[in-house]
């Protein structure tokens, strides 16, 4: 789990379906990486520094056990 995005996106008063939109993805992409399932591509990542004003290596530390266990998946891999 990356909790240092949810706290961000929690904080800003945002869901996952307005961050989501807000980056032009789908929600269940963003809730992967979010989840720490997905990697995330790297613009979605300057974006997010960005929108939030936390340096993405920040917004990036996965929290091993904080969330489910499943296997992180590059993005070019298919579920």
């Amino acid at each position: 789990m990356r909790n240092n995005l949810k706290k961000a996106r929690n904080a800003a008063g945002l869901t996952h379906r307005q961050m989501a939109i807000m980056l032009g993805i789908h929600e269940r992409y963003y809730k992967a990486v979010e989840s720490g399932e997905r990697l995330g591509a790297i613009w979605m990542w300057d974006r997010l520094e960005d929108l939030f004003g936390i340096n993405q290596r920040v917004l990036r530390e996965n929290h091993p056990g904080t969330g489910d266990s499943r296997q992180i998946r590059p993005d070019n891999q298919q579920s």
